[in-house]
C-alpha cells in the first residue's frame, strides 16, 4: 500500500506541474488564435486519446513531459492560424505562458502551505541558545535580519538559504537594530558536516512569529514564491561558477526519490516538493538556452527589436543542438541519481 501511494504521489505531483505548464501553453495560444494540433501529456507512444474541434488531445506512454503541437511551430505554414503568422507579440505571450502558470502553481500552493501554518515566520530574533556564538559575534534581541552576505532576505527561508551556501562558518549580517541599518561583519556561528560531507552553520537563535492574517498570508506566500525562484536562479549560478559540484544536481531519478519520501511524511512535504518543482521549471525553462521556451523568447524578442524574424532553418539548427546538450545533460545527471542510490 505504501508503495502505490509513492507512485501515485509521484503521478500526481508530476502530471501537476506538466498539464499546468502546457495548459498555459494552449489556453494562450487558443485565446490567440493560433491553431493546436494536438495537446498531449506524456512523451513516446500514444496510448489513447480524443480529437475535439481541431485538436487532438492524448496521453502518452512516458510521464517525463508533454506538449502543445501548434500548426506552423516548427515549420512555415500558410495555414490561418498558423503560429509563425501570429503577431510577434501573440507568441511571445504563448511562450512565457506556460512559465508563467506554474509560477502561479506554486504560489497557490504556498498560500495553502502558509494558511495551515499557526504564525508565520519573522526575521526578528527573539532569544538565543544558552551560549550563543551570534550572540557573542553581536547579535542582539530584537535584531531584524535584513541581509546575509550583501543578499537582501524578505522571509526567513532566504536567511535559512544563504546560511546553507555559506561554508566557513562565519557571514556578514546585515540588521535593523532600534530603526537603523547596522552592518555586521565576520558574524561567527558554529558547524556541523552533513551527510554530503558540506559544512553547514547552526542557527543559534529564534524568531518572533508575525500575526496571521489573511494579508499577512498573501504577503508571505508572494515573497515565499520570488524566494524560491530565486533560490533557482542562484542555484544555476553556484553550479556554473563551481560554488556547487554538478553531481550534485537531481534529475527525474532524484525527484522521483524526493517524492517518495515526502509522501510518507505527509501532505505538506508533498505540497512543498510540488512547489519548489513547479517553480523550478518555470523559472529553468525561461532560461535563454536552445530548445527551452527561454530560447525561443530569445529569439522572438531579436525578431520584435529587429522588425524580422530570424530565418527559421538557423533557429531549428540551434534547437536541435540545444536538445542534445539537454539530453546528454540530462543522462549525466540520471546516472549521478542512480549511482547515488547504489
Amino acid at each position: 500500500m505504501s508503495f502505490i501511494i509513492q507512485v501515485l504521489t509521484t503521478l500526481i505531483v508530476f502530471g501537476s506541474v506538466i498539464f499546468i505548464h502546457e495548459f498555459g501553453h494552449f489556453a494562450v495560444a487558443k485565446l490567440s488564435g493560433i491553431k493546436v494540433n494536438e495537446f498531449s501529456m506524456g512523451m513516446g507512444p500514444r496510448l489513447f486519446g480524443f480529437k475535439k474541434g481541431e485538436t487532438d488531445y492524448s496521453l502518452r506512454a512516458l510521464p517525463i513531459g508533454g506538449f502543445v503541437a501548434m500548426e506552423g511551430e516548427d515549420e512555415e505554414s500558410d495555414a490561418e492560424g498558423a503560429f509563425n503568422r501570429a503577431p510577434v507579440q501573440n507568441r511571445i505571450a504563448v511562450v512565457v505562458a506556460g512559465a508563467v502558470m506554474n509560477l502561479v502553481l506554486g504560489f497557490v500552493v504556498l498560500v495553502f502551505l502558509t494558511s495551515q501554518q499557526t504564525a508565520i515566520t519573522s526575521r526578528t530574533i527573539s532569544m538565543f541558545h544558552e551560549g550563543a556564538v551570534t550572540q557573542q559575534s553581536g547579535l542582539q534581541v530584537d535584531d531584524e535580519i535584513i541581509a546575509v552576505n550583501g543578499r537582501r532576505c524578505y522571509i526567513a527561508n532566504d536567511i535559512i538559504y544563504e546560511f546553507a551556501r555559506t561554508q566557513n562558518g562565519e557571514a556578514d549580517l546585515t540588521v535593523r537594530r532600534n530603526g537603523e541599518v547596522v552592518k555586521l561583519d565576520n558574524v561567527q556561528f558554529e558547524t556541523y558536516t552533513d551527510e554530503n560531507d558540506i559544512k553547514q552553520l547552526v542557527i543559534d537563535f529564534y524568531v518572533y512569529p508575525r500575526e496571521k492574517t489573511f494579508s499577512s498570508v498573501i504577503d508571505e506566500a508572494s515573497k515565499w514564491t520570488m524566494s524560491l525562484a530565486r533560490m533557482v536562479f542562484l542555484s544555476l549560478v553556484d553550479l556554473i561558477t563551481g560554488n556547487v559540484a554538478i553531481n550534485q544536481m537531481s534529475g527525474p531519478v532524484g525527484i522521483v526519490t524526493v517524492i517518495s519520501e515526502a509522501a510518507t511524511m505527509g501532505l505538506e512535504n508533498v505540497l512543498m516538493i510540488l512547489a519548489l518543482i513547479t517553480i523550478n521549471l518555470g523559472i529553468f525553462n525561461l532560461v535563454p538556452f536552445p530548445a527551452l521556451d527561454g530560447g525561443r523568447l530569445l529569439f522572438l524578442l531579436i525578431e520584435l527589436v529587429r522588425g524580422k524574424p530570424i530565418n527559421q532553418k538557423y533557429e531549428i539548427v540551434v534547437n536541435t543542438a540545444g536538445m542534445a546538450i539537454l539530453l546528454t545533460f540530462m543522462a549525466f545527471v540520471t546516472f549521478s541519481d542512480i549511482t547515488r542510490l547504489i
